[in-house]
């Protein structure tokens, strides 16, 4: 009888576990639910100037029209706030050191690194100096950011997760977004900056000549067919850091071999002019690189309201959640778009001090007392923290190998933020464009653009330093005595470099140095990339011929040929001898797969790829790593690679010419060290028995993006990652393309002829899980797919009225 009555009341107990269980997962289905975006109908706007629409088209990609500027952004902050709002909290957090509030402690480090710049109250500041129309369109955008949170019937999942409530948008916010692109764009610098410092004093004038060359072969620039290389001999002897191994580690195992990408933060640009397109108008390609994350960084949008001739202007493109303008696109008369420039933005300035004056420093400007700031971090789960930042006039005070060193950084100057990008929204001519590029305030860029008469031109956009002294000077640590880090104020738009209607009828940027001539030292070197891609991209435009398409132009931008690796592999067939592979049977299979197993692309199916890429990478370790060791203590950035991205340049040269003091004194000979670096790739792509056949570059390019809260909650996480899809594509060619890293999007235009335009991305419109918009699209991008740049028709319209 007692056994009857536990059963009976274990099966009321399981029952009613069931149940709670199931009303648990209704209540969350239902909040879910209560996130998504409202679609249709009416919604109240106070404050509207006329009325506003919001059209989506059956991938959610909406026309946004009103009858005032002011009333399509505030229709555009609703949408953002509907679809985003998490990623535009998380920008605006990223740049202002907030993150803590929701992370916790784990995320104080980060905090605590980028509250030294203070760009909270910067924004304030560079607010209020904005004029009152961008004012006013700053104002009406976070109206309809907050009108759109507050319009949710339940607040974004994320915050269900974090247990926090959303925070209300601000008018200063979204300058913070665009200042979380220069911790995306430029947050390298100051690491480049010290390992450079660590270099110079590791190595001589004629070493440093060698190992970090000013240009290379591979360079593509705007104005020349290539760059005069000066004539570097290979020094006598190396630094006494080069190829020693590291101290206290397995110095077998693979680091950078098995690295994603090195100080990488890329893009690709080009144009070609109507004289070479079948339309007469320019045609303007950009893919911007940059972290795969979900939701995509970008959102699709175009933005239709009247212009000053009493006509309507149409914007399509993407938009940055957070910010109420196009960033790339076409206004009907100009396309633009654009890549990293990779300038000298940022000075590490080594501070003076003084026994006999207590608590001053001496910068360019004498001695001074810095302005000491409390910053109050707050913490989730746990007490606040209270940071110290001391500034200068120069720029916030960093500390660094018990050295202070004000950070003298573009980022800082009140130009370094505002929203003259809506001026590019009415240009008609190329010019007005390249007019305008100046004076944007976002990182610098390279900007390129065409109209619809088919003129092409690049420049620089965001502000550029006028240095009292240029050179290469001002890309190591500076004295507060040496004139390269002086500047003297900023270069006007007049001053500003710009290529217009080249010869060739195209342009190409992609991260490298951008110009031969004089022009380059306006700019700088900030840690251009070696070339390769921009080659790549350059050669593929000449090849093209005298008359193209945009689809022909499109598909430059999915060119995955290994050009750049093709004399690596070869070197590495050279090595792989028959003395090498003699009764080494790991060693052979590898020349096999080198031979057999190369298709001459990063293609998914490639081990002759892998194998080579690993190769390259394991002899910058084998070189490298007892100096990465020694830079790692100054910065966890500081690597030999952000020194010079042009290593694999100097390595070849090593092996090439095989100078016998270069050789380290580990290795009897040069096949010997290239042979090392072969057997740890092999080792490790063999390791737990794996047939090395199988190793193949999708197995390694395998995609692995997923939203920040994915391993918050283990049975919603699976809905918030990307199927792991094998990419081909990689850093050194046009098609980049990482686990996590790549092209954000892909966008191909005609100015006046968009109808013709050509778009991708990674990911949807939405950051909502249960919306048919959070992963649409993706196919099309990892396929290369042609989807159409405008939205197509409506399925779904929203009105917005007083």
């Amino acid at each position: 009888m007692r056994t009857s009555k536990v059963a009976v009341w274990s099966k009321r107990i399981l029952l009613t576990a069931l149940a709670l269980l199931v009303l648990l997962v209704v209540a969350g289905w239902l909040y879910l639910r209560g996130s998504l975006a409202k679609l249709e109908g009416t919604q109240q706007a106070p404050g509207l100037e006329t009325t506003a629409t919001v059209a989506r088209d059956a991938h959610g990609v909406p026309l946004i029209s009103g009858g005032s500027r002011l009333d399509v952004a505030y229709a555009t902050g609703f949408v953002h706030a509907q679809e985003r709002f998490f990623q535009m909290d998380l920008l605006r957090r990223v740049s202002a050191g907030e993150l803590s509030e929701l992370f916790g402690p784990r995320a104080v480090g980060v905090d605590k690194s980028h509250r030294l710049h203070r760009f909270r109250a910067r924004a304030e500041l560079a607010l209020k100096a904005l004029p009152a129309e961008d004012r006013a369109l700053l104002d009406r955008y976070a109206a309809g950011v907050n009108a759109g949170l507050n319009a949710l019937s339940a607040k974004p999942f994320e915050y269900a997760l974090v247990g926090m409530s959303p925070r209300a948008w601000s008018a200063s916010d979204s300058l913070l977004v665009i200042w979380a692109m220069y911790f995306d764009l430029q947050g390298n610098q100051e690491s480049r900056e010290l390992s450079r410092g660590w270099f110079k004093d590791h190595a001589s004038e004629e070493q440093r000549a060698f190992l970090s060359p000013e240009s290379t072969p591979w360079d593509a620039p705007l104005d020349a067919q290539s760059v005069p290389a000066a004539d570097v001999v290979i020094p006598a002897a190396p630094p006494a850091w080069w190829g020693k191994p590291r101290a206290a580690q397995n110095t077998s195992a693979p680091r950078m071999a098995a690295a994603e990408f090195l100080n990488t933060v890329g893009s690709n640009n080009w144009a070609v002019a109507g004289s070479r397109s079948d339309t007469g108008a320019a045609i303007v390609a950009d893919d911007m690189h940059l972290g795969i994350n979900l939701p995509a960084i970008w959102y699709r949008a175009a933005l239709q309201f009247p212009d000053a001739k009493g006509g309507q202007r149409r914007v399509v493109g993407v938009t940055l959640p957070g910010a109420p303008v196009v960033v790339v696109g076409s206004n009907g008369h100009v396309a633009w778009g654009f890549t990293n420039s990779y300038g000298d933005y940022l000075d590490l300035i080594a501070l003076d001090t003084d026994a006999a004056k207590p608590g001053q420093v001496r910068t360019q400007a004498g001695w001074e007392t810095p302005v000491l700031h409390e910053e109050t971090i707050l913490v989730k789960g746990a007490a606040a923290e209270k940071f110290a930042v001391r500034e200068t006039s120069l720029g916030p005070i960093r500390e660094s190998a018990g050295r202070s060193y004000a950070i003298h950084w573009t980022a800082h100057t009140p130009a370094a933020v505002n929203v003259n990008a809506r001026k590019l929204e009415f240009a008609d001519t190329l010019d007005q464009a390249l007019a305008i590029a100046p004076t944007l305030g976002i990182p610098a860029q390279n900007f390129v653009g065409g109209d619809d008469k088919g003129n092409i031109g690049w420049t620089i956009a965001g502000p550029l330093p006028r240095r009292a002294q240029q050179g290469m000077a001002s890309t190591y640590p500076l004295s507060v005595d040496d004139q390269a880090g002086v500047w003297n104020g900023w270069l006007t738009p007049e001053e500003y470099p710009k290529v217009v209607n080249p010869v060739s009828g195209h342009l190409a940027t992609a991260n490298s140095r951008q110009l031969a001539g004089s022009g380059a030292d306006l700019i700088g070197d900030g840690g251009y990339d070696l070339g390769a891609r921009t080659h790549q991209v350059r050669d593929n435009l000449a090849a093209l011929g005298d008359k193209t398409d945009v689809k022909k132009v499109y598909a430059i931008g999915l060119d995955d040929r290994a050009v750049f690796l093709a004399a690596w592999r070869e070197r590495a067939i050279l090595t792989l001898d028959e003395g090498a592979i003699k009764n080494q049977s790991k060693r052979a299979e590898a020349l096999k797969m080198l031979k057999e197993g190369w298709t001459g692309h990063a293609s998914v199916d490639s081990v002759g790829y892998r194998i080579t890429r690993a190769y390259m990478y394991a002899l910058y370790d084998i070189l490298y790593d007892g100096a990465n060791e020694e830079l790692a203590k100054l910065d966890p950035k500081a690597s030999m690679s952000a020194v010079s991205s042009r290593w694999p340049v100097v390595i070849a040269r090593l092996l090439d010419q095989q100078p016998v003091a270069w050789l380290p004194p580990q290795y009897a000979s040069w096949q010997a060290l290239q042979l090392a670096a072969l057997d740890r790739v092999v080792d490790d792509l063999t390791k737990d028995g794996k047939p090395l056949v199988a190793a193949t570059w999708g197995q390694r390019n395998t995609a692995a993006s997923a939203h920040p809260m994915a391993s918050a909650v283990p049975l919603l996480g699976k809905y918030l990652k990307v199927a792991p899809d094998m990419l081909a594509g990689d850093q050194h060619m046009p098609r980049v393309a990482g686990p996590t890293f790549g092209q954000s999007e892909r966008l191909t235009v005609s100015p006046g002829k968009e109808e013709q335009g050509i778009f991708n991305m990674p990911a949807g419109q939405s950051g909502h899980p249960l919306s048919p918009w959070f992963m649409d699209g993706r196919t099309d991008w990892l396929t290369g797919r042609e989807s159409p740049l405008l939205p197509g028709p409506a399925q779904h319209t929203l009105t917005f009225v007083k």
